[in-house]
C-alpha cells in the first residue's frame, strides 16, 4: 500500500468519525437521530418515521362562476341582432362560458404541519387556502378532518388553521431556530407534491437571506431538497426534527423541481404564527418612514465611509417619528441593536418588534452618528390611516404610499409650505409649492446652486403641492427612463427660474 493510499484511507476514517461525533451530540426528541457518513446522511428513515404523522395534506374547494373556472371560454360579446348569435349560443352552451350556466367547484392541494396537538393547530401557506370555501386536513393514516381558518398573513404567506383535536390523535412538531442554520447543513422536506401524499426529500441549505421579490419581508432559505407543486405549506426540517422553514416557492421553467426551492425561515414564521393564534391577525411594529437604498454616491455625499443602512426618503405624516426624532435624509444603520446592512433589512426588523416598544435607533445625520429613541406604532393602523386618507376603505390595498410631511430627493430635503416654514424662510404669502428645507453638500442639487428656502412649484411642467407629490413625480420620471428632472423654483419673493437636476 502506497503512502498516498494510506493517507486517503486515514482521511476517510477521520471524516466519518468526526461526522458521527457531531451527529451524536444532536438531541432529537422521541426519535433517533440519523447517522451521518462523510458523504451525507446514511439514512433518514428514523427521522422521517417520527415526523410523517405531523405533516398533513391540505385540500380546499372553492365555488366559482362559470367564466372564472380553469379552462373556461368566455362568451363573445356580439352586436345586438347579429346573425351569428344563435350559433354562438349553441356552441357555448354548457361549456362554462355563459354566466347563466351556474357555478363549478375548483379544488387545490397543498401541505401543512401540526404545531399544537392539544389545540389542533395546523400551519400552512396563505396561498394554499386563499379564497377557499372548504378546507380539509388529511393525515398520513387516511383520516380527514374539517378545518377552520384562524388567521392569515399575506405579507409572509402564512396561514393558521384549526381542527378538532378530539377527532383524531395528533402528532405535533415544533419550530427550531433558523438563524443557526448554515449553508451546507442537511435539511429534509416532507409534503404533498402533485397530490401524491406524504413524500420525503433530502437536501442541504443552498443559501440564506434570499430575496425573490415576493413580499416586503423576503428573507428565504434556499434549498436543493426537491420541492414541487403541492409542497407549499409543508415543513423544512433540520437534522433534529425541528421546523426551520415553511416551503413556499420554487424557481422552475417546467413547474417541477430543478433544485431551487425557497422556505420561509422559522425565525420570521413563528412570530407570525403566534400573533395569528393570539389575535387572529398580525400586529407589527411601525416606524413610519419611507426608505431607499444607500448607494455609493449617496454615501459619499453624506460623508459615510461605506454604503450601508437605509436612507430615510420621507417621514410619514402622523407616524411615530413625525416629531423630528428621525428626519428625511437620515441613514438608519442600527435598529434596536441589530445592524441594518441594506435597505430591505429595516422593514423586517421593525415588523418583528413589538408595538409600543421604545427602541434605540442609530442614525447618520449630516455625516455624524447619533442615537435616538423612538416608540413604535402599529403597521396595520398606519395602513388603515393611509387607506382612509386616499379615500379607500379596502384594507387589502394598503400598499399605496402614505402622505409624508418631509421627504429626501435628489440631495434635497423638502417639506410642506405652511405657516411655520413660511415664517422660518421668510417666504411670501403668494408663493405656493413645496419648500426646500435642506440641501446635501456635493449633491446634484447643490451643484445647481439650489438653496434652502427656495420652493419647488413644478416638476416636468406639473405642479406639486406636497412632499409626496415631489417623490411621486421624480419616481415617475425615473420609470420613464429620464436622466434629468426639470424643476421650476420660486425664490422667497416669488421670482421663478428653471433648473435641471440629473437623477442617476
Amino acid at each position: 500500500m502506497t503512502s498516498n493510499t494510506i493517507l486517503r484511507a486515514a482521511r476517510r476514517t477521520f471524516i466519518a468519525g468526526a461526522a458521527a461525533l457531531l451527529v451524536s451530540a444532536v438531541a432529537v426528541p422521541s426519535f433517533t437521530a440519523p447517522t451521518f457518513a462523510a458523504d451525507g446522511p446514511a439514512s433518514v428513515a428514523d427521522l422521517a418515521q417520527g415526523l410523517l404523522g405531523a405533516v398533513v395534506n391540505i385540500s380546499t374547494s372553492q365555488t366559482v362562476k362559470g367564466t372564472e373556472g380553469p379552462g373556461a371560454v368566455p362568451m363573445p360579446q356580439l352586436p345586438e341582432g347579429s346573425p351569428f348569435q344563435d350559433f354562438f349560443d349553441d356552441f357555448f352552451k354548457n361549456r362554462g362560458g355563459d354566466k347563466d350556466n351556474g357555478s363549478q367547484k375548483v379544488q387545490s392541494l397543498g401541505s401543512g404541519f401540526v404545531i399544537d396537538a392539544e389545540q389542533g393547530i395546523v400551519v400552512t401557506n396563505n396561498h394554499v387556502i386563499a379564497d377557499a370555501d372548504d378546507i380539509e386536513v388529511n393525515f398520513s393514516d387516511g383520516v380527514t378532518l374539517k378545518a377552520t381558518l384562524v388567521g392569515t398573513d399575506t405579507k409572509t404567506d402564512v396561514a393558521v388553521l384549526k381542527v378538532d383535536p378530539k377527532g383524531h390523535k395528533l402528532t405535533a412538531v415544533k419550530f427550531g431556530d433558523s438563524t443557526k442554520m448554515r449553508v451546507g447543513d442537511w435539511v429534509m422536506a416532507i409534503g404533498n407534491p402533485f397530490g401524491l401524499g406524504g413524500t420525503v426529500t433530502v437536501g442541504i441549505v443552498s443559501a440564506r437571506n434570499r430575496y425573490i421579490n415576493s413580499g416586503p419581508y423576503d428573507d428565504f432559505i434556499q434549498t436543493d431538497a426537491a420541492i414541487n407543486r403541492g409542497n407549499s405549506g409543508g415543513p423544512l426540517f433540520n437534522s433534529a426534527g425541528e421546523v426551520i422553514g415553511i416551503n413556499t416557492a420554487i424557481i422552475s421553467p417546467s413547474g417541477g423541481s430543478i433544485g431551487i426551492g425557497f422556505s420561509i425561515p422559522s425565525q420570521l414564521a413563528s412570530g407570525v404564527v403566534d400573533q395569528l393564534r393570539q389575535f387572529g391577525e398580525t400586529r407589527r411594529g411601525w416606524l413610519g418612514v419611507r426608505i431607499q437604498p444607500v448607494t455609493d454616491d449617496i454615501a459619499e455625499s453624506l460623508g459615510m465611509a461605506t454604503a450601508k443602512g437605509a436612507l430615510v426618503a420621507g417621514v410619514i405624516k402622523g407616524g411615530p417619528v413625525d416629531n423630528g426624532t428621525i428626519q428625511a435624509g437620515d441613514v438608519i444603520i442600527k435598529f434596536d441593536g441589530k445592524d441594518i446592512h441594506e435597505m430591505r433589512d429595516l422593514p423586517r426588523v421593525v415588523a418583528e418588534s413589538p408595538v409600543g416598544k421604545a427602541v434605540d435607533v442609530l442614525i447618520v445625520r449630516k455625516g455624524v452618528e447619533q442615537t435616538v429613541k423612538v416608540t413604535l406604532g402599529r403597521l396595520e393602523d398606519g395602513e388603515k390611516a393611509a387607506n382612509a386618507e386616499e379615500g379607500n376603505t379596502d384594507q387589502d390595498k394598503g400598499d399605496k404610499a402614505p402622505a409624508v410631511s418631509t421627504a429626501s430627493v435628489l440631495g434635497m430635503t423638502v417639506g410642506e409650505l405652511n405657516d411655520e416654514t413660511r415664517k422660518k424662510f421668510s417666504i411670501a404669502a403668494d408663493v405656493s409649492g413645496v419648500v426646500i428645507t435642506d440641501v446635501t453638500k456635493d449633491s446634484a442639487a447643490a451643484e445647481r446652486g439650489i438653496q434652502p428656502g427656495e420652493v419647488i412649484t413644478e416638476i416636468a411642467q406639473e405642479s406639486v403641492a406636497t412632499p409626496k407629490d415631489v417623490m411621486d413625480r421624480i419616481g415617475a420620471l425615473k420609470e420613464q427612463g429620464r436622466k434629468n428632472a426639470l424643476l421650476m423654483l420660486a425664490s422667497k419673493t416669488g421670482e421663478l427660474r428653471f433648473v435641471t437636476i440629473r437623477m442617476d
